[in-house]
C-alpha cells in the first residue's frame, strides 16, 4: 500500500499548487478578503511541507516496506497480490461503513457561500472589532496594564498618547526607572505587549518569513546585549565623587545610577545625594544587589557574582530582550501604528450615534457577501452597470459615477455647445470648459501646426482662417516696423543736433535752421 500512499500524496501536491495558483490569480478588493486568501495559501504551504516529508520518507525507504512491495508485485504473480490488497480494502470498509471519502477536487477550491460556510473562515474570529481586520492595533488592555505599573499611577497618559510611546523603555518618555523594572508585573506587561505585537504580525502577513526575521531581531539583541549597547541597560561604570564617567543619559551632566537621574550641575548633584529620596533609593538598590552599593562595589576587588546577583541578571536580560522585540515590532508596523493613531482620533471626535451607524455599516458588509444567494452577484453587477448606462439627459457623471442634478448642469451651461476648429472640430460643453481649453495642449498643438509660436495673442479665436489671417497681419507689422527702422537717415545742424531727416527739412523750410 506505500506504492498508493505516495500516488496518492504526489496527487495532493498537485492539488495544493492548483489552489495555491486559483488563489494568487484572485485580486480581492476588502482587507477582509485578502487576509482570508493569504492565510489560505499559508495553510497550503503548511500542508505542501507536510506532505513534502511524508512522500520523502516513502522514497527514502529507511526500514525497505517499499522496496520490499515492489518485489512481491514485480516477482509473484501480480494477480495474487492484486486480489490480497482489493481483500484488505473490502476488509477495512466493512469494519469501518461511514468512514467518510476525501475529495481531492473539492478540498481546495473556493466555497461557495451556498455551501453553508462563510466566506471568510479562516479569520472570521481571528481579529477583534478594534482591529478591523488587522488595519489598526488594539492597545487596550496593554494599556491598562501600562496604568497600573508602579511609577505610572501618578501620570495619566491616554490611550492616543500611549500609541506613540508604547514603544520608549527610557526617560523622559518611560517614567519607570530600572531599578524598578525588575517586578514580576513589569516583566508580566512586557512579555503580554510583545506576544500580542507579535501575534499581531503573524496574523496580519502570514505569507512573510517570519520566523527568520524574528531569529534575526534576537541576534541583534545577542550582539547589542554582549556589548552593553540596549537602550537603558548599558553598563554602569560610577566611580566615587561627581566627576564619575556617565554612561547613561545625555552624557552631558552628572549620572546617579540609584536615582537613574541626570544632573547639570554639580552642586545640584552634590546637595541631592543627601537627600532622603536618594538616600532611600540608594538603600533599596543595595538590598536588589546583594547588599553592596555602587561605591561598595568599586572598591571591592572581589568579582565573584552571587546566587542572587544572577537571578537579578537573567531577569533584567529577559526584560531587556522583550523590550528591544517590542521595539522592532513597532518599527516594523510604523504605518499601521500611524493609522491607528489617526483612527482613533477621528473616533474620538464621533457620537456614539455616528460609532454605532460606522458600527452596522461595517457588520452589513461583511455579512453582504453571505447573504447574496449564488448568481445575484452577477445580477447585481448588470443592474449597477444598467443604472449608470442610463442616462437619457446625456448629463455629465459626478465623481460618484452618477449624473449630475439637471439643475447644476443648467447653472453651469453645459447645455451650450463651444466649437473650436483648431482643436479639430472638438466641441467643448459650458463657458467654464471653452475658456479653459485654451490653455490646454490641444489648442497650442492645433495653433504650432498652423505655423503659430505665440499662443497669447489668439485667446477666443477658433476658426482656422481668422487665426492665419492675425498672424499674417501680426508678421507684416513686425517687418514694417523693422524696415521702417533700418531705413531712417539721422541729420545734424550746425550745431551738433541730430534729428531724422524729414525733420530737419521741416526745420530748414520754416527757417529755423
Amino acid at each position: 500500500m506505500l506504492l498508493e500512499d505516495q500516488r496518492f500524496l504526489h496527487e495532493d501536491l498537485e492539488r495544493l499548487e492548483q489552489g495555491i495558483s486559483d488563489r494568487t490569480l484572485e485580486d480581492p478588493r476588502h482587507i477582509r478578503d485578502r487576509l482570508n486568501r493569504d492565510h489560505q495559501i499559508s495553510g497550503f504551504l503548511t500542508r505542501i511541507q507536510q506532505q513534502s516529508k511524508r512522500l520523502l520518507d516513502i522514497y527514502n525507504d529507511t526500514e525497505g516496506l517499499r522496496t520490499k512491495e515492489i518485489q512481491s508485485i514485480s516477482t509473484g504473480d501480480p494477480f495474487d497480490e492484486f486480489y490480497k490488497q482489493l481483500n484488505d480494502i473490502k476488509d477495512f470498509h466493512r469494519r469501518y461503513p461511514n468512514e467518510p471519502v476525501e475529495n481531492l477536487e473539492r478540498a481546495y477550491k473556493r466555497k461557495a457561500p451556498d455551501e453553508g460556510e462563510s466566506a471568510t473562515a479562516e479569520i472570521d474570529h481571528m481579529f477583534t472589532g478594534e482591529e478591523a481586520y488587522g488595519r489598526f492595533l488594539d492597545l487596550t488592555r496593554s494599556h491598562e496594564d501600562y496604568l497600573n505599573l508602579p511609577g505610572v499611577q501618578s501620570r495619566r497618559v491616554t490611550y492616543l498618547q500611549y500609541l506613540t510611546i508604547f514603544d520608549h523603555f527610557t526617560p523622559p518618555h518611560c517614567p519607570i526607572k530600572r531599578s524598578e523594572k525588575a517586578t514580576d508585573q513589569y516583566f508580566s506587561y512586557v512579555g503580554n505587549l510583545a506576544e500580542y505585537l507579535e501575534g499581531f504580525l503573524r496574523r496580519t502577513r502570514p505569507l512573510d518569513d517570519l520566523d527568520k526575521t524574528f531569529a534575526a531581531f534576537d541576534q541583534e539583541f545577542e550582539k547589542a546585549w554582549e556589548a552593553k549597547e540596549v537602550p537603558g541597560w548599558g553598563a554602569e561604570t560610577q566611580a566615587v565623587g561627581p566627576t564619575a564617567p556617565v554612561t547613561e543619559g545625555t552624557g552631558e551632566g552628572i549620572w546617579c545610577p540609584d536615582c537613574e537621574k541626570e544632573f547639570k550641575n554639580e552642586n545640584v548633584y552634590k546637595s541631592h545625594l543627601n537627600g532622603k529620596k536618594h538616600i532611600k533609593a540608594a538603600e533599596s538598590r543595595k538590598a536588589n544587589t546583594d547588599g553592596t552599593t555602587n561605591s561598595e562595589a568599586n572598591g571591592r576587588s572581589s568579582n565573584k557574582p552571587s546566587t542572587s546577583s544572577t537571578a537579578q541578571n537573567l531577569k533584567e536580560r529577559a526584560i531587556a530582550e522583550r523590550e528591544w522585540r517590542i521595539r522592532k515590532y513597532a518599527s516594523t508596523m510604523e504605518i499601521v501604528r500611524s493609522d491607528t493613531r489617526v483612527n482613533v482620533e477621528r473616533r474620538q471626535g464621533m457620537t456614539e450615534r455616528e460609532r454605532q451607524q460606522e458600527l452596522d455599516a461595517l457588520f452589513a458588509e461583511s455579512a453582504e457577501p453571505l447573504l447574496r444567494p449564488s448568481g445575484a452577484a452577477d445580477d447585481d453587477s448588470d443592474s449597477s452597470d444598467d443604472e449608470k448606462i442610463y442616462n437619457p439627459l446625456k448629463l455629465p457623471l459626478a465623481w460618484d459615477g452618477k449624473p449630475i442634478p439637471y439643475w447644476l448642469y443648467k447653472l453651469h451651461g453645459l447645455g451650450v455647445e463651444f466649437n473650436c476648429e483648431i482643436c479639430g472640430n472638438f466641441v467643448y460643453m459650458g463657458r467654464r470648459a471653452f475658456d479653459k481649453h485654451f490653455n490646454e495642449a490641444r489648442h497650442i498643438y492645433g495653433l504650432k501646426c498652423l505655423g503659430i509660436t505665440n499662443t497669447t495673442l489668439f485667446r477666443e479665436i477658433t476658426n482656422i482662417e481668422d487665426a492665419l489671417k492675425l498672424w499674417d497681419k501680426i508678421a507684416r507689422d513686425k517687418k514694417k516696423e523693422k524696415s521702417g527702422g533700418e531705413n531712417v537717415v539721422q541729420m545734424e545742424d550746425a550745431e551738433g543736433n541730430v534729428m531724422p531727416e524729414k525733420v530737419y527739412y521741416d526745420l530748414q523750410k520754416q527757417g529755423l535752421l
